[in-house]
């Protein structure tokens, strides 16, 4: 188009100005696009109708004959007025032009007669307001005073200052005020220089400081101080922040006045004049604050967009500006309403279009504004309508499965389904807003989705879009479904042997269990079908002893936590109190019969959890199943390191050849090995109850004897030797008797290999040992001296 950009925009828009009475008003308005382009004007949002008195120009300015700042209808052509342009692709709005009539006020300070000793300081002062702002002069003795008199200062804001006084400089002052609206003369001050210059000596002092003043950039600052004393006190200035004043723009004007040229918003502060008496640190100050205004403007302008329909537009304006601006959108010219369908956000400097439509596609502008101005910037929203696109997916339903799960599901669109490449569904809560949608995409052959990560009794809301490479459908009908309640979670649990008969089930109540009414607490034998219980137990209780139980068999207690919504998930532990009654007989023989009615014992609570065991292990086994001594697996270790040291002193004092043990004899010994995974005391321990998985007789009963032991571990002569280290000797045993009762006895058998050392002979004389872990030992149950073997396939008693 001729080159011209496509989009509407002002090229030279109004700016604020001061209008004369009776004199002709020109405000200018140039505006870009693509034509036609009408130009209309509004003063104070109000359309302005061409009349003789006002009209547009065919430039797009608007041309005001004679201005009037008061008619006598009462109506005025002062006010605020922006030019409206308008295209077939929307309308924008220029920033609005403050219009002022000239005016000038009568002086409301006038110069004052002062007199004043020879070698003082003068001032003189006139105030008057007007706009635009008046400039003042000043008069002696009806003739302007001279400016090259380095002793005569005068100050934009209607201040002389006449310093170092002599007596040619009495007479008669005033000062002439002047602009575009008036001339006005101020009333005569007479000036009288009396006496000589004194040599008396005075104390610095201020006699005017600096005001506080309010400006815009770009504007000049002058900040007045005047000082007296004897000696002449020096002045300098300051700022109270610590930060340096600078040395651009900065003027001093007479012998203490401070201006700067060109402000700007890092010249903010406050300011401090020092009089100080020259070789003293005597001093005196007066401070002033200088706040400085910048106008709005833009640090991200809004950017132009197409967007197909159902998509989401955003459009993002930045302005900075001192004090900081407030940002307002319009739509086409009019104030954009927010809704659900369209969010401001980050003090409205984004601006969201959700699920945008044919009736969204128009010209947006921001409009950025604060005390020392305003501005404008704007962006046009083409939305794109696609011919053949499909139609909404049909038939959105959603279904609650449980407290964070829903399905939704749905029917294709009813037209135009080929081009089809996916679907989105938009999820949020039902009581959000809409910009905390958020979406899941599925495939196109997928007609239902399981949204998961759900929040329990929450209510949610649902809708699908198809979409094609070239847009998306329009939405479907929303559906809204709420998720179920959370049960609570899973306690933990722990079992505690008290006598016999009685065990303590405990529990420590959390906040990760949620909200829960109490706790449920079932108990039953193993292997028995029906549980006793529920027992159902406030949520403040913590333990509960579960009595009148069975010593012979094994129990299972199961606690579950409930609320509203239901039960949790149950914790399950299983306990015997067989071990209570065996290590009564064992440690007070003859004494704490079950039916004693005293406690025949009690068991350390757990050192650890134990696990649910799912599915339950058969612990009426237990009642043939030999017992594996704790005490003994302890005893055998620390037998096992005694033997390890006493080979190595072996090694030291020169003993050689091949030292071969028993090595992984879970097959040959009288009691098997354990296992890698019940290698500890605690691993062998079920709820405190000690179990026996094995026969005591190995190889179907058959009795080990050494000559069996030297068939399986045969020795060579000439570099093996097979020795049993026994906890209390220092060198091989003797030979032991080849009784049952030596056969059973504990022994912990640790595997050594003498090899030459690396890179040596095998003959060398030294010899490198290489011991097993503990984990290579093997352990045989052993009685004590002294008392008869256990016969048949009882389990052995503890020594």
């Amino acid at each position: 188009d001729s080159g011209r950009s496509a989009e509407l925009a002002f090229v030279v828009e109004p700016s604020d100005d001061v209008a004369v009475q009776e004199q002709p008003l020109i405000l200018c308005c140039q505006v870009e696009g693509i034509q036609p382009i009408r130009v209309t004007w509004r003063k104070d949002g109000v359309r302005i109708a061409d009349s003789e008195n006002a009209f547009v120009l065919a430039n797009g300015s608007l041309y005001v004959s004679r201005f009037q700042r008061l008619r006598g209808d009462g109506s005025s052509d002062e006010g605020e007025y922006d030019c409206v342009a308008q295209n077939q692709y929307g309308l924008v709005v220029s920033r609005k032009a403050k219009i002022q009539a000239a005016t000038m006020s009568d002086f409301h300070i006038h110069p004052q007669n002062a007199v004043v000793e020879e070698g003082g300081v003068a001032r003189f002062q006139c105030q008057i307001h007007g706009l635009p702002e008046p400039v003042i002069l000043w008069q002696k003795n009806r003739v302007p005073v001279n400016t090259d008199n380095e002793r005569y200062t005068l100050l934009p804001k209607g201040v002389l200052q006449i310093t170092g006084l002599r007596a040619e400089d009495s007479g008669i002052f005033h000062c002439v005020a002047t602009n575009i609206a008036n001339v006005k003369f101020s009333r005569e001050a007479r000036l009288t220089v009396s006496g000589s210059h004194s040599t008396a000596y005075k104390d610095p002092m201020i006699l005017v400081g600096p005001e506080n003043l309010t400006l815009t950039v770009h504007q000049t600052a002058v900040l007045e101080c005047i000082a007296t004393g004897n000696p002449r006190p020096i002045v300098s200035w300051s700022r109270l922040d610590g930060r340096p004043i600078g040395v651009e723009g900065i003027q001093v004007l007479g012998t203490g006045n401070l201006m700067i040229s060109d402000v700007t918003v890092q010249h903010s502060g406050i300011y401090v004049c020092a009089a100080n008496k020259p070789g003293t640190r005597v001093r005196r100050t007066a401070q002033g604050r200088l706040v400085v205004q910048a106008p709005a403007e833009f640090v991200q302008h809004p950017q132009s967009i197409s967007r197909p329909v159902g998509t989401t537009a955003i459009f993002t304006c930045v302005a900075q500006g001192e004090p900081p601006p407030q940002i307002t959108w319009l739509k086409n010219g009019q104030i954009l309403e927010t809704s659900d369908h369209i969010k401001l956000k980050n003090n409205n400097s984004t601006l969201t279009i959700y699920g945008i439509n044919p009736a969204d596609e128009a010209i947006y502008q921001c409009i950025a504004e604060n005390s020392a101005g305003s501005t404008q910037a704007s962006a046009r929203l083409t939305v794109l309508w696609a011919d053949g696109l499909p139609g909404p997916p049909q038939s959105v339903s959603a279904r609650t499965v449980s407290a964070t799960t829903i399905q939704v599901s749905w029917r294709e669109p009813l037209q135009n389904t080929k081009e089809i490449i996916g679907y989105v569904l938009h999820i949020r809560k039902a009581a959000d807003p809409v910009e905390m949608e958020y979406q899941e995409a599925v495939s196109k052959s997928t007609f239902q989705q399981l949204v998961t990560d759900l929040e329990p009794s929450t209510s949610y809301s649902f809708y699908i879009k198809a979409y094609t490479s070239r847009g998306a459908s329009k939405a479907s009908e929303v559906t809204v479904v709420s998720t179920l309640g959370e049960v609570p979670a899973m306690p933990s649990l722990f079992i505690k042997v008290l006598n016999s008969t009685a065990v303590q089930a405990t529990w420590e109540p959390s906040i990760k269990l949620g909200q829960h009414d109490g706790f449920k607490l079932f108990y039953r034998k193993v292997h028995v079908s029906p549980y006793t219980g529920p027992v159902l137990l406030p949520s403040n209780v913590t333990a509960y002893n579960i009595t009148h139980l069975d010593a012979s068999v094994v129990y299972e207690v199961k606690l579950l936590a409930y609320n509203e919504h239901g039960d949790g998930n149950s914790t399950v532990r299983f306990v015997s109190l067989r071990e209570s009654v065996e290590r009564t007989g064992e440690e007070r023989p003859g004494t704490g019969s079950e039916g004693s009615g005293r406690p025949t014992g009690a068991t350390a609570e757990p050192p650890f959890p134990l696990p649910v065991l799912n599915p339950p292990c058969d612990c009426m086994k237990d009642e043939q199943s030999n017992k594996t001594s704790t005490t003994g697996i302890i005893i055998g270790i620390h037998i096992g390191v005694t033997c390890i040291i006493f080979c190595v002193l072996f090694l030291m004092f020169g003993y050689r050849g091949r030292l071969l043990m028993c090595k992984n004899v879970q097959e040959q010994l009288s009691t098997p090995q354990v296992p890698r995974s019940q290698r500890s005391a605690a691993g062998l321990v079920l709820n405190g109850a000690a179990r026996r998985d094995r026969d005591e007789r190995p190889f179907g009963g058959k009795q080990l004897d050494l000559n069996e032991l030297e068939r399986l571990f045969p020795a060579t002569p000439s570099q093996d030797k097979a020795v049993t280290v026994r906890a209390g000797g220092a060198g091989p045993a003797e030979p032991q008797p080849r009784t049952r009762e030596h056969q059973r006895r504990t022994r912990i058998f640790p595997v050594f290999s003498l090899q030459p050392a690396p890179g040596l002979p095998a003959s060398h004389d030294e010899t490198q040992l290489s011991s097993l872990p503990l984990d290579d030992f093997g352990v045989i149950e052993e009685e004590p001296p002294g008392r008869p073997p256990a016969a048949g396939h009882g389990p052995p008693e503890e020594g």
